[in-house]
């Protein structure tokens, strides 16, 4: 079997210390600095709308994988799971959208359509997940007397929380990343900088949104993958 080509571990230092002597001679640190406070501000309300909606896709993505994984779901599950395949093929800005239509303007639609953007990726790799529990494991702990409630919590659970993590850091950098789509319909977020300076040629500002961004996307991949590695039961997590 081929081998999936990688990236040289050194590529992404080498190309972030290249952009930042690029950043520097061309004097744009000065213009950066100018949209301090701007950042700050809307570096907060671009966390809230992540911690809000991707929250919220975390507390129902996972219970709506667990369902799905259950055999009184088998027949259904992959129906279910197409319905959410074919909403995530609509585009994050049409879902935005749409739910302004519904819900007006402002933090309310913003946060649907990142709902529905961070959805699936937990929905899918909690379904998954579940099911590639080796069926030996849960044969056995049916053997030592365990219902199934206990078979959940106890083997299925542990076993699948790795792959259900790695949904949630993907889930996740999909919703940093696509939050500042929420300026346009008035949500509020780095977008503000970012299509501002877009529209008004401004590299400064422009830059003052994009890294910013960039930055928030590292930290809660940073964080989350540090507890992928930390809460994981260490038998079970291929990190340790």
């Amino acid at each position: 079997m081929r081998s999936i080509p990688t990236l040289p571990a050194w590529l992404v230092p080498a190309a972030a210390f290249a952009l930042g002597i690029w950043i520097t001679s061309a004097g744009l640190i000065d213009r950066i600095a100018e949209y301090w406070e701007d950042i700050v501000f809307l570096s907060q309300q671009h966390m809230v709308l992540v911690a809000a909606s991707g929250g919220s896709a975390i507390l129902i993505g996972i219970p709506v994988g667990i369902w799905l994984s259950r055999p009184s779901m088998e027949r259904r599950a992959e129906t279910v799971m197409q319905i959410f395949n074919i909403g995530t093929t609509i585009p994050t800005l049409a879902v935005i959208a749409l739910s302004m239509t519904v819900l007006g303007i402002g933090f309310a639609p913003a946060f649907f359509g990142l709902f529905v953007a961070s959805l699936l990726p937990i929905v899918r790799n909690t379904y998954a997940g579940l099911l590639a529990v080796p069926s030996h494991l849960k044969e056995a702990a049916t053997g030592m007397g365990m219902t199934g409630a206990q078979i959940l919590w106890r083997v299925e659970l542990p076993n699948a929380l790795y792959v259900i993590f790695s949904g949630v850091r993907t889930a996740l950098a999909i919703n940093v990343g696509t939050t500042p789509l929420a300026f346009l319909i008035g949500g509020g977020g780095l977008g503000e900088l970012i299509f501002t300076g877009i529209d008004l040629m401004d590299t400064g500002m422009l830059l003052a949104g994009a890294i910013p961004t960039a930055l928030l996307a590292v930290f809660v991949d940073f964080l989350t993958g540090q507890g992928q590695l930390r809460l994981i039961p260490k038998g079970v997590n291929p990190l340790r």
